[in-house]
């Protein structure tokens, strides 16, 4: 793995959550985004029959989501990420098979591995992360997802954590929730 694809890793591994965002926001009498909990991790030596040529690394991310007086909703996710050596990283997201459940696709079931032959990339494009002066990541990325359909995601990644802003909208109208981005950090295991 180059460095600047490390760098990358490193920065977005991990467990991160927004704890104190929400607790600003109920400090100020309301709670605007969900509680929102990332577990992510390399994938890739759990993607078998990958081609020799087929460079890069995949990357699990588990997304948890509790919005106020809602259940949990799990959403696991899984990327593929490429650099080109010098300042960008490449991202794109690819299609879980549907025949695992939500809950099967963790970081921590060993049992969950995924061939190479099964897989798709979604309908999202290629987010494009620039390496800053900063030694920050920055992406501002619009994907078609489908008909009428756009999904943008503007983030920064840093040590300090993640500045995430993703907004979904269907013929132009927004279905996000909320038009401030979650400010994730990272917590150790067991918080």
């Amino acid at each position: 793995m180059d460095k600047v694809l490390s760098r990358f890793t490193e920065i977005l591994c991990g467990t991160l959550d927004n704890a104190a965002q929400i607790e600003v926001e109920k400090k100020a009498g309301k709670q605007v985004h969900p509680y929102a909990k990332h577990v992510t991790d390399v994938f890739s030596h759990r993607v078998v029959n990958r081609p020799k040529n087929h460079d890069g690394i995949y990357v699990l991310e588990e997304s948890y989501y509790t919005y106020p007086n809602k259940e949990t909703e799990v959403k696991p996710l899984l990327f593929y990420l490429r650099s080109d050596g010098k300042s960008k990283v490449f991202l794109q997201s690819v299609q879980i098979p549907l025949k695992y459940k939500a809950e099967e696709a963790t970081n921590a079931n060993t049992d969950f591995i995924l061939d190479y032959k099964d897989l798709e990339f979604r309908p999202f494009g290629i987010a494009e992360y620039t390496l800053m002066e900063t030694d920050e990541f920055t992406v501002n990325h619009i994907g078609i997802v489908g008909p009428g359909m756009t999904f943008q995601l503007t983030e920064t990644l840093s040590d300090e954590g993640l500045s995430v802003m993703e907004i979904l909208k269907i013929d132009g109208v927004v279905m996000t929730p909320y038009d401030t981005p979650i400010h994730y950090k990272p917590i150790t295991i067991g918080n």
